[in-house]
């Protein structure tokens, strides 16, 4: 039975354009054996007969409902986890607004292989203005990034080691690196990580799944990397940019879901309210600012 490098699951949300052009990328790789998994959350648009149509051999599932990226994704996954024989050896996360050179797959699955110590791995992401997206490597947010950030400090010291530690501005981006995580847009692990530290957790809506999955895997005494050799064009936010409100409320829900889960029961009981506090004032203001706004120019946080 032919051996399976690498399982991946395609989370879709009304970007039945930019789904396209991702698989043909996808189908265009070279140097590895793969299957695809496309969710599609209910998307309003013809995302699924393009799959249907034009990509038969990517096995399509289509949910009853939009439950979110952790829902829809762990669909994908429990596909690769429990009904493929045999197992791939990886999975992979993977972003319907993404765009893969032909090795891109294969140079990942080789650094996984070489790299026994890592549980995950992601590459370079860039826009389309080249820029580096720069939620793909990242610290763990606590209250001390928060502060940071507030005051604009990873602003006016990009370079400093403590006020940019977040996104690691201060580190080379062509650096390889350890790092805190990587982002869901494009999260290669090792197959076995989900029987160890279960499915992302579906309490999450959208945003924040990555992170707590990354967390996760950290403790179970596993390295993630960042890997810059490897470059994709990353479009991002063009599912969450067609509902700014609910996509703004869901990043300040996901924040107060992780503060919860991994950091409330280590913080001083009575800072515990003002922390909660502070973050709902966040999201109110930030969800008052987009009323406030013309439509053209409401952005997702």
């Amino acid at each position: 039975m032919t051996s399976l490098d690498l399982g991946i699951v395609i989370v879709n949300y009304n970007t039945a354009d930019l789904l396209r052009e991702c698989l043909q990328s996808i189908y265009a790789s070279t140097g590895l054996t793969l299957q695809v998994i496309v969710v599609d959350n209910c998307s309003p648009d013809h995302s699924a007969q393009v799959v249907r149509d034009e990509f038969p051999q990517a096995r399509l599932i289509v949910t009853e409902q939009n439950g979110g990226f952790a829902y829809a994704n762990n669909k994908g996954l429990r596909v690769f986890q429990h009904e493929v024989t045999p197992r791939p050896r990886y999975v992979l996360l993977l972003n319907a607004d993404t765009k893969l050179p032909p090795s891109a797959l294969a140079q990942m699955v080789q650094f996984l292989d070489t790299h026994p110590e890592a549980g995950a791995a992601g590459p370079k992401l860039v826009r389309q203005d080249g820029s580096l997206d720069l939620a793909c490597r990242r610290s763990f947010p606590d209250m001390a990034t928060l502060i940071y950030r507030r005051m604009a400090l990873h602003k006016l010291f990009p370079n400093h080691p403590r006020f940019a530690r977040y996104n690691l501005s201060f580190v080379d981006p062509d650096e390889t690196v350890v790092v805190d995580s990587v982002v869901g847009a494009f999260m290669m692990l090792r197959t076995a990580i989900m029987d160890q530290v279960g499915l992302l957790d579906e309490a999450f809506f959208m945003y924040g799944e990555d992170l707590d999955w990354a967390f996760r895997i950290k403790q179970a005494d596993w390295l993630i990397y960042y890997y810059p050799a490897v470059v994709v064009l990353h479009y991002k936010g063009e599912s969450s940019k067609q509902r700014v409100f609910k996509t703004t409320y869901e990043f300040y829900r996901a924040m107060y879901i992780f503060y919860r889960k991994h950091y409330a029961r280590d913080t001083f009981i009575l800072l515990r309210p003002v922390i909660v506090a502070g973050i709902v004032v966040q999201g109110g203001w930030a969800l008052l600012r987009n009323a406030l706004r013309a439509p053209m120019r409401r952005r997702v946080c």
